[in-house]
């Protein structure tokens, strides 16, 4: 009983907006305008004419680049977090946030070193390739 009586005003609250959000979706399409235009299909965009697709590609590198910002910037917030307290931590709290800073510097390192940081062709190869077709032409 004591049970009804806490929760009747939030039943009573959740019903009320129930109802009302159905009789206003029912207005809406009761008293709406019904035209079929050109343009009513269309997205709107600041009322300039749509062009192209919004089906965008984006290169892998795009998301790889989201993941190592996820990884450093969460290597910040454990590092702003470590130095706000480190006094309390002492030395122990120092070498832990050495090792957790030189891990972080190996993977980094074997990031860059396993080609993942290569965004763009290699300009040694495209040099490469410009001189293999300039001495195909001069000959």
């Amino acid at each position: 009983m004591l049970l009804a009586a806490i929760y009747w005003p939030l039943v009573a609250y959740s019903v009320s907006v129930v109802a009302l959000v159905g009789v206003i979706l029912l207005l809406s399409h009761w008293l709406g305008e019904r035209h079929e235009n050109r343009a009513t299909h269309e997205v709107y965009e600041s009322g300039m004419v749509a062009t192209g697709t919004s089906r965008l590609r984006f290169p892998s590198h795009f998301y790889l680049i989201a993941m190592f910002f996820v990884i450093f910037d969460l290597e910040t917030a454990f590092i702003v977090a470590w130095a706000v307290s480190f006094r309390e931590l002492g030395w122990a709290g120092y070498f832990a946030v050495l090792i957790f800073i030189v891990e972080l510097s190996v993977l980094l390192f074997y990031i860059w070193r396993s080609g993942a940081l290569d965004f763009g062709p290699d300009g040694k190869k495209i040099l490469a390739a410009y001189h293999k077709i300039t001495k195909k032409n001069n000959s």
